[in-house]
């Protein structure tokens, strides 16, 4: 008998209780984290152990992911490069640099609007929006 990962129930137990937001900031990932913490309270931290790993036409494809976990909540915040050396991590939105995730204990949708709005604030994005689950062909890529 051969036991079979089903993807699809896992991106939807991963995808429970999350906010995905893509965000379009042509800037080195550094310097558009370092602005994240500097103008919003988050400390945002490269995690080299979720990073996410792709093969694709017999290459390897590397993609960065920025963690902060709030402290004493339930809530964690990942940020995800899109794009590596001509490859994307979600191909379906090739225009956004980065996917930021919220998942956990969401906040309410005046949080929502206010993360949405702080996020616009800051130097060098020129767009933010809302991913819904049925936009993305290509979650399994998301799964930490």
């Amino acid at each position: 008998m051969k036991l079979k990962i089903d993807n699809e129930l896992l991106a939807e137990e991963f995808f429970e209780n999350t906010l995905l937001l893509g965000v379009m900031a042509p800037m080195e990932s550094q310097k558009f984290v370092w602005q994240v913490n500097q103008s919003m309270r988050f400390d945002f931290r490269l995690n080299d152990d979720i990073e996410i790993q792709l093969s694709k036409k017999n290459r390897q494809y590397y993609f960065s992911v920025f963690e902060y976990k709030e402290p004493n909540m339930v809530l964690e915040y990942y940020l995800y490069k899109n794009q590596f050396d001509g490859e994307y991590l979600l191909p379906e939105f090739k225009h956004l640099d980065y996917l930021w995730l919220t998942k956990g204990d969401l906040p309410g949708e005046e949080d929502e609007k206010k993360l949405i709005t702080d996020i616009r604030n800051i130097p060098g994005v020129q767009l933010v929006v809302e991913l819904t689950n049925e936009k993305i062909r290509n979650k399994q890529h998301l799964i930490l």
